[in-house]
């Protein structure tokens, strides 16, 4: 077991064990200790705990002493000195009309070295510029390019969300960011809603993704039911439907129905059904559509055909099929004559009684009708001054003669 202490040299940056030795170190206290850039002055963030020999980063360097206000104060010209260098560095760029944006300056703690960052589409060549800030400053100079994400860290801003920016307040380190994570959120794939200033997928989307993809994305494994897949079909209580949308924070999809409802259950009642059971169903209602079809293709072939066939043809149906037509015929016929269906002696009237009662029926209906007729008109031609005239060249009658060639008036 060894006693570690984590020492911080900028805000948000990358946490570094050291050994406290025999000194007293408290969480919050400045301390000067050994980097591989030289003497550093940093802020204890973690306080001294005992941890195993396995887990110990090597090699394990050890605390020089405790900062005096000496050395803070050194610390604080050191800032003043790199805001001067800030200056001069853009001025040699410019000169040298290099490609390149100088984003932050800083100076070691014992001033041996001027760490100058930049960014750059390419590589740059910058040796001319190192040579030439060499004279100026009479030390040690480091050029570094740094991506985006180090640029937006070290310059800080607000993010969409209206924060400080998340890597320039508490990330020590930046974790690894994919487009599947915005996916397994339901988030909108529109790059300007999922990006950060930096043009890089913004970093909170980390933080929510294990409660959305169950933790089996990030190599954990938790005990949580699956959550179906938005577009897949599933069966519940309510029948088969579709998931068209899935909330993961309460553990519920909504489902439309077969039948057209739509439905929210929840994940445990909800059964996934197998794509070769969807394949068979299909299948099978597709089997049954072309019988149908074909079954009403034939009776329409049998309709048609009923109707080209000759009368005599079609006379040799079945008595039931013929049947309808000649009750509508024999209807037809006795509303042209005037009689009363009760008037009609009935098909099968095996009783007497009913014989008698029809053959009464029928005789009072002839005599009422005897008496009820009207005289018939006579058929001269009708009209006024063309009475006396022939129908065919309108001449009067007295000057035509018949057929025997005698003169009718």
């Amino acid at each position: 077991m060894q006693t570690i202490i984590g020492v911080r040299f900028q805000k948000a940056g990358k946490v570094y064990y050291f050994s406290p030795g025999r000194l007293d170190i408290k969480k919050g206290d400045k301390v000067i200790v050994e980097t591989a850039r030289g003497v550093e002055c940093g802020e204890t963030v973690i306080g001294p705990r005992e941890v195993a020999d396995s887990e110990v980063p090597p090699p394990l360097k050890v605390v020089h002493r405790i900062a005096t206000p000496e050395d803070v104060q050194k610390v604080e010209d050191n800032k003043v000195r790199a805001k001067e260098a800030f200056a001069v560095g853009e001025k040699k760029i410019a000169e040298h009309k290099l490609p390149m944006k100088l984003v932050n300056v800083e100076y070691t703690f014992d001033m041996n070295k001027i760490v100058f960052y930049f960014t750059a589409d390419g590589r740059i060549d910058f040796r001319e510029l190192v040579k030439d800030l060499a004279s100026v400053f009479r030390t040690r100079i480091e050029l570094r390019q740094i991506g985006v994400r180090d640029e937006a860290k070290l310059m800080g801003g607000i993010g969409c969300c209206g924060r400080p920016l998340c890597c320039a307040s508490f990330l020590g380190e930046f974790a690894p960011v994919s487009i599947r994570m915005a996916k397994e959120q339901n988030l909108s794939l529109n790059p300007t809603k999922i990006s950060g200033i930096c043009g890089r997928l913004m970093c909170c989307l980390k933080y929510e993704n294990d409660g959305y993809c169950n933790g089996t994305c990030c190599g954990q494994k938790k005990t949580v039911t699956k959550a179906p897949e938005q577009g897949s079909i599933v069966a519940t209580i309510g029948g088969d439907g579709k998931v068209i949308s899935v909330n993961t924070q309460r553990h519920t999809a909504t489902i439309l129905l077969n039948n057209g409802r739509t439905v929210v259950s929840a994940w445990d009642d909800i059964v996934e059904r197998d794509s070769e059971d969807i394949a068979a169903e299909k299948a099978a209602d597709a089997e049954n559509e072309v019988l149908d079809q074909a079954a009403g293709e034939a009776e329409d072939v049998e309709a048609s055909m009923r109707e080209r066939r000759p009368r005599r043809e079609r006379g040799n149906r079945p008595r039931s099929e013929r049947r309808p037509q000649r009750d509508m015929r024999e209807a037809r016929e006795g509303q042209q004559e005037g009689e009363h269906k009760s008037h009609r002696r009935p098909r099968r009237a095996h009783d007497k009684g009913e014989r008698r009662e029809w053959r009464e029926n029928r005789e009072n209906h002839e005599t009422e009708k005897i008496q009820g007729e009207k005289p018939r008109r006579s058929r001269r031609p009708r009209g006024g001054k063309n009475r006396d005239r022939h129908p065919k060249d309108g001449q009067p009658r007295e000057n035509h003669e018949n057929h025997n060639g005698e003169k009718t008036e």
